[in-house]
C-alpha cells in the first residue's frame, strides 16, 4: 500500500469494510464463493494495487440464481413494514460506515473524497425513502356491480431483479435500485463494474451482516463479479 493510501486511511477503511487481500466475488449473503479468474483492483489515484477479487464462473452464477429464486419465495411473503425495518437497519449501518465506504469509493474509482461520501449519503437517503414507502404500498378499492361487494387492487412482487452498475457511481446507482426492489419484496442480483469490484464486495458485506443479525436464513441480495465483453455478453475468462 502506497504512502498516499496510508495517509488517506485506506488500510483502516478496508479493514472496517471486511475487504481482504483476496475476496470471493460471488455471494448469496451468508456464503461467498468463486472459481473464476482474478480481478485486480488498482487505484487511479496512485496506481497502487488495492486488493483482488476472484470472479464468478458460469457455475457460480447458476448457484447465485438458484439461491435467489429460493430466497424470493420467503422475502415476498414478509410484510412490507418488516422489509422496511431491514432496510432501516441497512441505512443505519451505512451511516456508521459512511467514512470508510466513502474513502473506498474515492480511492478505487478516483473521484474526490467529498463525492465518495456523497454517494454513501445517497444510499442512506434512498433507504430512508424506502422505509417510508414500506407503509405506502397501497392499492385502489372500487365499487363492484354485485351488491355488498367491493373490488381492490393488490401489488405483487416481480421476482429476481438484475442490476448492472457502472464504475463512475459504484454504490449510489446500485442502492437506488436495490432499496426500492427490496421494499417491494423483490430479491436483487447485482453485477458491479469490474473496474470497482471492491465497492461491490463492501456493500455485500454490509448487507450480509444486517441479514445475519435478523436471522434471515438466506441472502436476499446476491452479487457476482464478472467481466463483460463489448457486446454485453459474459466472456469465458
Amino acid at each position: 500500500m502506497s504512502e498516499i493510501a496510508k495517509e488517506f486511511g485506506i488500510v483502516e477503511a478496508l479493514a472496517a469494510l471486511g475487504i481482504k487481500e483476496t475476496n470471493n466475488g460471488s455471494s448469496t449473503g451468508p456464503e461467498s464463493f468463486a472459481s473464476g479468474h482474478l480481478i485486480e483492483s488498482y487505484s487511479p489515484v496512485d496506481g497502487s494495487l488495492i486488493s483482488k477479487v476472484k470472479s464468478t464462473s458460469r457455475e457460480d452464477y447458476e448457484k447465485v440464481m438458484e439461491k435467489a429464486m429460493e430466497a424470493f419465495k420467503i422475502w415476498r411473503a414478509k410484510p412490507a413494514p418488516q422489509r422496511g425495518e431491514i432496510i432501516r437497519q441497512f441505512g443505519n449501518r451505512l451511516r456508521e460506515l459512511k467514512e470508510p465506504l466513502g474513502k473506498l469509493v474515492s480511492y478505487e474509482m478516483g473521484k474526490s473524497y467529498q463525492e465518495g461520501r456523497g454517494e454513501v449519503q445517497e444510499m442512506i437517503d434512498i433507504c430512508d425513502f424506502a422505509v417510508g414507502l414500506s407503509r405506502q404500498l397501497h392499492g385502489l378499492t372500487m365499487h363492484s356491480e354485485r351488491p355488498g361487494h367491493r373490488m381492490y387492487e393488490q401489488y405483487h412482487s416481480l421476482g429476481v431483479v438484475g442490476i448492472i452498475s457502472a464504475f463512475n457511481f459504484p454504490v449510489a446507482v446500485w442502492s437506488w435500485n436495490t432499496a426500492l426492489a427490496w421494499v417491494c419484496g423483490d430479491v436483487c442480483v447485482w453485477k458491479p463494474s469490474e473496474k470497482t469490484p471492491l465497492c461491490g464486495i463492501a456493500c455485500q458485506n454490509i448487507a450480509a451482516s444486517v441479514f445475519k443479525e435478523n436471522n434471515l436464513p438466506r441472502g436476499y441480495f446476491m452479487s457476482y463479479q464478472r467481466r463483460l465483453s463489448s457486446r454485453g455478453i459474459y466472456d469465458s475468462g
